[in-house]
């Protein structure tokens, strides 16, 4: 039988091999008992969408047969919905919990199946871990989906028009469509849709979509918004002019842009731009949350303005606990996942593209114009990342103790000032560069991650990085 478990936000497995419709029937009966174990037994709604991936239709109304065969009650998209518009209808109609069929941003031969939960964001690891736990425990109960459209049980229903309201409300959308020029959107064939342009259209501003259509193969990538995947999106805000390029992965809960000159901005610089934007020119104040591969620059930008900084291990789910316990401000991940105070503890690829439009507007500066900006007043930081294939996840673990137990007191000829072992082992230098290993706990990858104050020391931590992980594998 397959081994269930729910990794940095929810269980994935390969279509037909691990993800098949006998383990999801395992899964969503475990999660439809920790629901009822859980939750309110005066709301027993689930919400339960899906991104546009092969088969996610069908695995949606499989899993609210589990949901109505428990005694509760679901509420099907009628197409496909992103992530952060299920976990917004959770939060405001407080709802027993939701689900989404969805494996976000890896390859199209993946799905999965992410648990939300009433306050707005994703299942905390200790929820999935008593989830885990009930695998098993009873065999699946199902009604037929026909029958429980019949009898209110269940119901089909459209994309949530008040998360939709809500993005109007945190953002001031007739400014930016008031705005003549244009931006360039990509939806890398996800669940992000046309979303961004119909929210921007009726004014000044220019919104053209690329790769708004379904496609389940995602042209042959995986829809992850970071490069190379979105050269497409870099040559078409060159041909046009564009002020900026947006993408969103494939359930639209991450985020990644291009600036004026077609160069990729990572969620570092994204991250950066966020935290002034909503300090100098929104007036907010509150903690900024990274994980442990995110840059220093966002705590120099914390540190002027006298703010707490918070390190995290890597995860969006770290940062969302935060805010469900902090005031924090805003807070991302290195894998494209932005989010802040104004809104849900989430990420959510749509309204953090909005809001960093926003603050591009806001600034009155050209995107390119900002990054030497924040170059100027905070550091120049190069960052970069390398995976390492392994034949087995034992040896990216079995590295990280050996550097944790036994770590370099030089790293590419520069002395460690720091090791910190938050997540993995993390060598810091006297100028804040640092040299990062990170072993996978799902699949056998090593990542060694570097952030240093020029390309070319960056690129040497990088390379002494590489051969000491190859040298000890």
């Amino acid at each position: 039988m397959t081994a269930i478990k729910f990794g940095t936000d929810g269980w994935r497995g390969r279509i037909a091999r691990e993800f098949t419709f006998a383990n999801l029937d395992r899964v969503a009966q475990a999660t439809a008992e920790q629901f009822l174990a859980d939750g309110d037994a005066t709301q027993p709604l689930v919400y339960i969408g899906y991104d546009r991936r092969f088969l996610g239709e069908d695995f949606a109304a499989r899993v609210a047969e589990i949901m109505v065969g428990n005694g509760l009650q679901a509420r099907i998209y009628d197409q496909f919905a992103p992530t952060p518009m299920v976990s917004y209808d959770c939060y405001i109609e407080q709802a027993r919990g939701g689900i989404v069929i969805t494996a976000s941003h890896n390859p199209p031969q993946f799905s999965g199946f992410k648990i939300k939960l009433p306050f707005g964001g994703s299942a905390p690891p200790e929820y999935t871990t008593q989830v885990e736990a009930r695998l098993d425990a009873s065999p699946p109960r199902a009604q037929p989906l026909r029958a429980a459209l019949a009898d209110g049980q269940a119901a089909y229903v459209p994309p949530s028009e008040k998360y939709l309201a809500r993005m109007g409300e945190l953002l001031d959308l007739d400014r930016l469509r008031a705005f003549d020029g244009e931006v360039v959107v990509d939806s890398m064939h996800g669940a992000g849709g046309r979303y961004i342009e119909r929210l921007l259209q009726g004014g000044k501003l220019r919104v053209t979509t690329l790769r708004a259509e379904r496609d389940p193969y995602f042209g042959g990538i995986h829809p992850e918004p970071m490069m190379p995947q979105l050269q497409p999106l870099c040559d078409e805000v060159i041909r046009r002019r564009a002020l900026l390029g947006l993408a969103t992965d494939g359930d639209a809960d991450r985020v990644g842009a291009v600036d004026d000159q077609g160069g990729y901005l990572n969620t570092h610089r994204m991250l950066a731009i966020l935290a002034l934007y909503l300090i100098r020119k929104r007036g907010l104040t509150g903690g900024i949350a990274r994980t442990v591969s995110q840059s220093v620059v966002v705590k120099r930008i914390a540190e002027r303005h006298g703010l707490p900084t918070y390190e995290t291990p890597v995860g969006f789910k770290h940062i969302a606990a935060l805010m469900r316990t902090h005031d924090i401000l805003c807070g991302g991940e290195e894998s494209n996942g932005l989010g802040c105070k104004l809104h849900i503890p989430e990420r959510d690829g749509l309204f953090s593209g909005l809001l960093f439009l926003e603050a591009v507007q806001a600034f009155g500066k050209r995107p390119s114009e900002l990054v030497a900006d924040i170059a100027a007043e905070f550091g120049d930081f190069a960052y970069d990342r390398r995976d390492l294939a392994l034949d087995h996840i034992e040896q990216g673990l079995s590295l990280i103790e050996r550097l944790t137990a036994n770590p370099p007191p030089t790293i590419a000829g520069y002395p460690v000032r720091e090791v910190r072992t938050l997540d993995g082992v993390k060598f810091i230098l006297a100028d804040e560069s640092w040299l990062l290993f990170r072993a996978s706990g799902t699949e056998p990858l090593t990542r060694v991650y570097s952030e240093a104050t020029s390309v070319e020391k960056m690129s040497a931590l990088l390379n002494f990085g590489e051969q000491l992980a190859r040298q000890s594998l």
